[in-house]
């Protein structure tokens, strides 16, 4: 049976589908030299998306979202990946003939490390889906997710699309990925510096490093992949102070490589001075978030409050190994 005989007694309905943020516990930059990394979600920092067919069979598709209301073929560029959403899911189910209103609202900041396009691109194909009365298999899903990446990023690794569909942390390297069971509720905050995050220019300026002095960059890129293996430890022992401080010691190892910032350091500062056990920059850095690990959701909630008092423009609270939270 192909897709289009699949659906041709189909009729759509309004399909809804959500996801969520992500954020890098240990492994930014060195996960681009082959160290391993890992990868938190961000529950509170949700997407949904709503496709409704519109109706007629008109075969042209609108969207409704914060960068742009119209129709999709008027799109601009920054819209393509959530076309490209639209329209390889319809074309992944043969279909051509319908057209969809799309209607996204994001909690997920873009340019901050937290995965917003993956997260828009993961609810939005598995919308459509369910307008079509189907539900995606998680690989067809991630193939899906990485389509709209590569048009929003060129060549993405798979970790922003893996992370945004989970609910646990995920261990990601280069021969695949593999869940991680904490031993322990562990609480986490996320707080926006309120400076758009620079990824490409700080890839491209730990690569001039690497380039410039290899063994130098080598050497930090295989401490950090090293940190990443203990974080996994600590994560499954559930001991959240050991944790903290291999995310201190990240930190220190990124700001070696100069993706830190002023904004960074100010509010990892605060976090530390607050209580936290540990904490760092998250993402591609020179702008973005930080992530500080907390004693428990409580503490969390503190610790947010005096790291938006500290500047940060937006916080997110996260308890990862907790399903009641």
């Amino acid at each position: 049976m192909t897709s289009s005989d699949l659906h041709s007694t189909t009729t759509p309905r309004t399909g809804t589908a959500s996801s969520h943020g992500k954020t890098i516990l240990i492994g930014e930059h060195a996960v681009v030299y082959g160290a391993p990394a890992i990868v938190l979600p961000v529950l509170d920092a949700v997407v949904t998306a709503t496709v409704t067919p519109i109706p007629g069979g008109a075969s042209g598709h609108t969207l409704t979202s914060s960068v742009h209301t119209g129709p999709l073929d008027l799109a601009p560029a920054a819209v393509m990946p959530t076309v490209t959403a639209v329209t390889a899911t319809l074309a992944h189910f043969g279909v051509t003939d319908q057209g969809f209103h799309v209607r996204v609202d994001s909690a997920v900041p873009t340019a901050r490390g937290m995965g917003s396009s993956a997260a828009v691109a993961a609810a939005v194909t598995a919308a459509v889906a369910d307008a079509l009365g189907e539900v995606l298999d998680p690989e067809t899903h991630h193939a899906l997710i990485q389509t709209c990446e590569r048009v929003a990023h060129g060549r993405p690794s798979g970790l922003d699309a893996r992370g945004v569909v989970t609910d646990v942390p995920i261990w990601f390297e280069a021969d695949g990925i593999l869940p991680v069971d904490p031993g322990a509720p562990v609480a986490f905050v996320v707080a926006d510096s309120g400076v758009l995050g620079h990824t490409r220019d700080a890839v491209a300026a730990v690569r001039a490093q690497h380039d410039r002095s290899p063994e130098t960059v080598d050497a930090i890129v295989a401490r950090i992949g090293g940190l990443a293996g203990r974080a996994r430890e600590t994560l499954v022992d559930g001991d959240a102070r050991s944790l903290g401080a291999t995310m201190d010691a990240a930190h220190d190892l990124l700001a070696a490589l100069d993706v830190s910032s002023t904004d960074l350091d100010r509010l990892v500062a605060a976090a530390r001075d607050a209580g936290a056990l540990g904490a760092k920059l998250t993402g591609g850095g020179r702008g973005g978030c930080v992530l500080a690990l907390a004693r428990d959701a409580d503490d969390a909630d503190r610790i947010a409050t005096v790291l938006r008092a500290a500047g940060a423009t937006a916080t997110w609270t996260t308890t990862i190994g907790d399903r009641a939270r």
